[in-house]
């Protein structure tokens, strides 16, 4: 049988769920715990230290949650 089975399909959008999720939620908590408003210092001030800071810490968690759910 080489067709497309519903099981893998199902086990593959679970797991996106699941590290969409743990994303999510790493980043809220790194949100929470930073000192300033995360939107505020990289959007209105330019802070570019902190957007290039904040884009790899969200490189690194993605590879994390990829490797644990695999």
């Amino acid at each position: 049988m080489n067709g497309l089975r519903i099981d893998f399909v199902l086990n593959a959008a679970l797991f996106a769920l699941v590290g969409v999720a743990l994303f999510t939620g790493s980043f809220a908590a790194i949100g929470r715990l930073s000192r300033h408003d995360l939107w505020t210092e990289i959007v209105e001030k330019q802070n570019m230290a902190l957007a290039v800071f904040m884009g790899a810490l969200s490189l690194a968690l993605s590879l994390i949650i990829a490797a644990a759910v695999h």
